[in-house]
């Protein structure tokens, strides 16, 4: 007899283990988020310990996919909450009304310009600008100014040098296109991109290529100016083989060159685990979480009175007087947007 109990509970045990429920009691969180979506494991492992769970990462493509995943499967939700929400995306968040408000204690700490809901169903984590870039040391070696504004692209000295991203398949080069609406106006914004196409302005379908294929500082890449963001020059000093004490390239943030673009969490509707989810978003407006942005996803921490690595405080920046247009105008204008930009610059 046992015997028999012996080998029956060392049975469950060896069940247990292989179907990783060893310990049953640990309850999980699906975290629903972009492919961008980058935060250290130790940061992770800090909430799992405090509250005896599991954080479930689910990637899902890029912010617009992954969004537009979540809203399809609104009525058995993939998960407990969404992180990549992004400004432009905002309206088309809401009006689909997946996500559950949720006052969070520490939307005390966030600045009241990036608070662009005030139902605080979506909640901002971090932000930072879209801007051109552009490659120091090209532009010393031809002995060409580099651009000051977006009037400079179009002039026949900079014929050839620029690539963008497809604003109908990236978010960066949305964020571009954007900051010229913002900039010029309708129509003044078409006016703006005739003059880019006859200049021979680069289209990629997306950041990587645009940077790491194109862009004259990466290996056979011959176009020295790109759309990026503002703490990239801070990423080519982070990650640069050789030590350096300045960056190779340089952001062009001169007022209305750089769109501002928030990033936003919100617990989805239908959660089974909605009071797990709201201790997970007062983790992420905590330091421990907020600390750990700037070095992983290369963008500003939305919370206040955060210590920024020294690395972000030297090379990173933020513009002064960003394009910032109300989600509303973007989610009733984005089609039209997209369609004379591409009737424009690829027909």
């Amino acid at each position: 007899m046992k015997k028999s109990v012996l080998l029956l509970s060392l049975l469950v045990i060896i069940a247990s283990i292989s179907t990783g429920s060893a310990n049953p009691s640990v309850t999980t969180l699906t975290l629903m988020t972009h492919d961008s979506f980058a935060i250290s494991k130790s940061t992770i492992a800090a909430f799992e310990k405090k509250h005896g769970a599991k954080i479930r990462v689910l990637k899902s493509g890029d912010a617009g996919a992954a969004l537009n995943q979540a809203i399809l499967s609104k009525q058995n939700p993939m998960a407990d909450i969404f992180f990549g929400v992004d400004t432009t995306f905002m309206s088309r968040a809401l009006k689909a009304d997946i996500f559950e408000p949720y006052e969070a204690p520490g939307l005390q700490s966030i600045s009241d310009d990036l608070k662009l809901d005030s139902s605080n169903r979506l909640i901002p984590i971090d932000f930072g600008d879209v801007c051109l870039n552009y490659d120091i040391a090209w532009f010393k070696k031809n002995n060409i100014a580099p651009p000051k504004t977006l009037d400079d692209l179009t002039k026949p000295v900079y014929k050839n040098l620029t690539v963008i991203q497809n604003p109908a398949t990236s978010s960066p080069g949305l964020a571009f296109l954007m900051t010229t609406v913002g900039l010029f106006g309708d129509p003044g914004y078409k006016l703006f991109w005739e003059k880019m196409r006859a200049n021979d302005v680069y289209v990629s379908n997306g950041w990587t290529d645009a940077y790491y294929g194109q862009f004259s500082r990466a290996k056979g890449g011959t176009k020295p100016i790109v759309v990026s963001y503002a703490s990239s020059p801070a990423a080519e000093v982070h990650y640069s083989e050789t030590p350096l004490s300045a960056s190779p390239t340089a952001a062009v943030l001169t007022p209305g060159t750089a769109f501002r673009q928030i990033e936003f969490v919100g617990i989805l509707k239908g959660s089974k685990q909605s009071q797990l989810a709201r201790r997970m978003v007062d983790f992420m407006l905590g330091p421990t979480f907020q600390k750990d942005i700037p070095l992983n996803m290369w963008v500003f921490p939305a919370a206040g009175g955060i210590d920024l690595p020294g690395i972000f405080l030297t090379h990173a920046r933020k513009a002064d007087q960003p394009v910032m247009l109300s989600p509303d105008v973007i989610e009733s204008n984005y089609d039209k947007w997209i369609e004379s930009w591409t009737d424009i610059v690829l027909r």
